[in-house]
């Protein structure tokens, strides 16, 4: 190639490639999924362990989410030195943090090993979503969203069934977080099965990224996306962070289920749930990234409400009741995911990808603490927890109304014309 020349946009669909890339961000997200549940599935014994109440727990997760700098901080990186070195850093990272916070006795060191635990699988998650965006074809995209969030599922699902059988057996809850400290024997297959972003390579080799900025997507090509999809996250990770996090808190300490009772519970609505990732993807193909956000946005709103505003007193089954609740806000918020996913990779260049889903993290970050903030708040004053998670579910409501008003359809466009990257020298 000649001095100056530019390379190709890698061709749509190299299937092989496509195929090893999958597999392996799919094994790093189940991983990642399995440690980030560990904190909403052991909170009531995380609680006990330190001598925490409601609000105490709610404040000591407030500050666990300032991670959410470091993931936006490594996201950014993800951009600058590549996809793959950011991933597998977080695979050695991951791990180390994990095997800090088990040995932490105090509240003080727990807190700052779970910080950089949680930045790490922040890192991990918004570079996954980046690298399932650029390796796979027009027609796979959403589909491979939902596998991304399928994998997390299940690796959830397993920290779900682990922690009723640890305190059967008299284990500590801390023994959750030993075995993800075990992650770290699966580093050489990482190493061995990840690839490099084709189309992070090609934006790299071509001189854009040299060019980009930390901030460009507030300037004004990309402005009008940036400040509707950042407000609409704001306030999904507000609704969302009170609403997946606090559920099997509500289960076992607000309603009074066992442990093995509501972890029975959370597998088989949350197995339910998870025909949410396919409904996404079904969705986004067949009617768009736009009209599937915004309906299941409203239907997460309807399932919590279910969920922390009952069963009635005096039902005759309140796991039924909560299992019902669970499965239908799961299964809405899965398919969510799905389209908030395909669209957030789609509308931003190869440039600024994984900086963006580092801005959603810290976003989402400041909408957990703003969350847990409240809970802690007003726990008491609006009669528990349970009743502001309900208040706060609702802001789901307005943010799927600004989606569907302001965020540009891209089903059926390639990366490129979504992005509107040919104006930036990208290629076509």
């Amino acid at each position: 190639m000649t001095a100056g020349a530019t390379r190709p946009v890698p061709q749509e669909g190299d299937s092989r490639l496509a195929r090893r890339t999958v597999l392996a961000i799919c094994g790093m997200l189940g991983y990642q999924g399995y440690t980030m549940a560990i904190n909403s599935i052991g909170a009531p014994w995380i609680a006990k362990s330190f001598d925490l109440g409601e609000s105490g727990i709610a404040t000591l997760y407030a500050w666990i989410s300032i991670s959410a700098l470091g993931a936006l901080a490594l996201s950014r990186a993800a951009d600058r030195i590549g996809r793959r070195r950011i991933l597998l850093c977080c695979m050695v990272t991951t791990p180390l943090c994990a095997l800090g916070a088990a040995l932490s006795q105090d509240r003080i060191l727990f807190t700052v090993c779970e910080v950089f635990l949680y930045a790490f699988i922040g890192a991990t998650i918004s570079s996954s979503v980046v690298m399932l965006a650029e390796a796979l074809p027009i027609a796979e995209r959403a589909r491979g969203q939902s596998y991304g969030g399928l994998a997390m599922g299940l690796g959830s699902g397993v920290c779900v069934l682990l922690m009723p059988l640890l305190e059967h057996a008299g284990y500590s809850w801390r023994w959750l977080l030993v075995i993800s400290a075990g992650g770290l024997l699966a580093l050489p297959l990482a190493v061995r099965m990840l690839p490099e972003s084709q189309r992070w390579e090609h934006a790299t080799a071509n001189g854009t990224m040299r060019g980009s900025s930390f901030v460009d997507a507030f300037r004004h090509r990309y402005r009008r996306r940036t400040v509707p999809i950042m407000s609409c996250a704001l306030m999904s990770a507000i609704s969302a962070t009170a609403i997946t996090g606090w559920s099997y808190f509500h289960a076992v300490s607000v309603v009074g289920l066992s442990a093995a009772a509501a972890s029975m519970m959370i597998l088989i609505g949350g197995g339910l749930g998870m025909t949410g990732f396919a409904l996404g993807a079904w969705g986004c193909e067949s009617f768009g990234r736009v009209p599937t956000v915004v309906t299941s946005g409203l239907a997460v709103v309807a399932g919590a409400l279910f969920f922390y505003w009952g069963p009635p007193a005096h039902f005759i089954s309140p796991a039924l009741w909560l299992g019902a609740g669970f499965c239908w806000f799961t299964t809405a918020a899965n398919t969510a995911m799905v389209g908030g996913n395909a669209a957030a990779t789609e509308l931003f260049p190869t440039t600024l990808r994984g900086t963006m889903i580092g801005w959603f993290t810290l976003i989402n970050a400041i909408g957990a603490v703003s969350a847990q903030g409240a809970i802690a708040l007003l726990a008491l004053p609006l009669g528990g927890l349970s009743n502001v998670v309900g208040y706060l579910a609702m802001l789901s409501v307005p943010s799927a109304i600004i989606f569907g008003l302001f965020i540009d359809e891209t089903r059926g466009l390639s990366l490129e014309v979504a992005a509107k990257e040919q104006g930036m020298g990208v290629g076509d």
